[in-house]
């Protein structure tokens, strides 16, 4: 059985998270309000799984990703803020979660190529094969620390809606 490219768990990481916030969009009920909870957690693991693993290990490895990699922080920063303000709309009234949603995804539909196109094919090249085991079971099984946030989760100011 061959092994999935760790390029392409991150971007199936990717899509299913985009996939719940789409569900929302296309109508807010009960369950597409799960559905946005589950994308919303599930994009705050993968931030940790590229901060706390993926990022220090592709820099040890080529310090020419130190710069590309500062962009993914901070746009992890405004994206971070942004599942901030959303989880307390949906734990409100709710009705500004379409708009936070819209503005998330927008912020998904730049940040998310980048990192397709120029870090996940350096994992793949990069990394042993243990440590990309490693990220695909994080990917299947890991949970995110209680208590973590990004490194740049309050260093950005003005996404509020």
């Amino acid at each position: 059985m061959e092994t999935e490219a760790l390029a392409d768990a991150l971007e199936r990481d990717h899509r299913m998270i985009d996939e719940g916030i789409a569900a929302f969009m296309a109508g807010p009920r009960a369950g597409d309000k799960q559905s946005l909870l589950r994308a919303i957690g599930a994009l705050r693991r993968h931030i940790y799984l590229e901060e706390a693993l993926l990022f220090p290990m592709l820099v040890e490895n080529e310090p020419a990703l130190t710069a590309p990699v500062f962009v993914m922080l901070r746009e992890h920063g405004q994206l971070w803020q942004l599942l901030d303000s959303l989880e307390q709309e949906l734990a409100g009234s709710g009705g500004d979660a379409l708009a936070l949603c819209r503005k998330l995804t927008i912020l998904l539909v730049h940040h998310n190529p980048k990192e397709e196109r120029v870090l996940y094919p350096q994992a793949d090249e990069l990394l042993t094969e243990r440590a990309a085991t490693l990220f695909r079971d994080f990917i299947a099984a890991g949970q995110l620390p209680p208590g973590w946030a990004c490194a740049k989760a309050g260093a950005v100011r003005g996404l509020r809606a």
